[in-house]
């Protein structure tokens, strides 16, 4: 299964952490859900970065796979420009309601999470 844990400061989207493995790949078939999540993740940093020129720490384990990824400029105490903030954190709370959605036909495969509390920094 595949846990992705959104972080939230004052209600605001910053940043997510992804850890464990779908599996469907192993009953067979392609792993399109682990395909899905690696495209939409990879998604959100490039915006994030490129796009709206905010700060991101993006994180990986090589040996678990996991993923963190950190957008601060998402925060006031870090980005003064409230467009700025608004979108970053727009990006990454689009993420957590598509993977919402998509607990509907994957409910045994992934789990999502939302918290208000302070990552533990992977990697």
């Amino acid at each position: 299964m595949t846990k992705v844990t959104f972080y939230k400061k004052s209600g605001i989207y910053y940043g997510f952490t992804e850890t464990g493995h779908a599996g469907l790949g192993e009953m067979g078939g392609v792993d399109e859900l682990c395909a899905a999540l690696s495209a939409m993740t990879m998604l959100v940093v490039n915006t994030i970065e490129v796009s709206f020129g905010g700060d991101i720490d993006y994180r990986y384990d090589p040996d678990t796979a996991d993923v963190q990824v950190i957008a601060r400029s998402a925060l006031p105490d870090y980005e003064s420009d409230e467009r700025k903030r608004y979108a970053v954190s727009g990006v990454i709370q689009g993420y957590c309601l598509q993977l919402a959605d998509m607990l509907e036909d994957y409910y045994d495969y992934l789990d999502v999470i939302e918290t208000e509390e302070e990552p533990e920094l992977i990697g």
